[in-house]
């Protein structure tokens, strides 16, 4: 009889244990759900808010326009709006394109006096391969890798 009523003492404990552990952690997660459920909320109606006043101020602030008009000639050497713009919708201000002060080096390089086609560019090129490559003439491959640098460059910043 006393081993009985230890073994129900014990089981007791062991029981009492468990559901005292159950409840710790279920009133515990609980708790923590009620708390990121309250954060997010939270969160949200700041959102909504900043949200909702961007959306205002925009409706009554800034708005920007450019006209190419505005802008003179004079004063700018020989800036050109119409090139600029059409460069822009060709996609020739892509990172890594050349820029315009070695697209001029290029076109002197092979004598162009204005905008080049693709055509010419590749006409042009192999009349100076022929002139400057290096088991020709007496410069080594300096010329040719300008030659060839140049090259790319009128071809990117010229590609019709």
């Amino acid at each position: 009889m006393g081993r009985e009523i230890a073994f129900i003492i014990n089981s007791l404990i062991k029981w009492g244990i468990f559901f005292g552990i159950l409840y710790l952690i279920f009133t515990n997660f609980g708790t923590f759900l009620l708390i990121l459920f309250t954060i997010i909320a939270i969160g949200y109606y700041a959102l909504y808010k900043f949200k909702k006043k961007l959306k205002q101020s925009n409706q009554n602030g800034f708005k920007f326009s450019f006209n190419g008009q505005d802008f003179s000639q004079t004063g700018h050497g020989n800036f050109n709006f119409k090139d600029f713009e059409e460069q822009f919708k060709r996609g020739n201000f892509q990172h890594g394109s050349a820029n315009l002060g070695e697209v001029s080096k290029a076109k002197d390089f092979f004598g162009f006096t204005s905008d080049p086609t693709k055509d010419e560019i590749k006409k042009k090129y192999k009349e100076l391969a022929r002139k400057y490559h290096p088991d020709i003439n007496d410069h080594g491959d300096e010329l040719m890798q300008e030659l060839n640098h140049y090259k790319d460059v009128l071809l990117q910043a010229f590609p019709n």
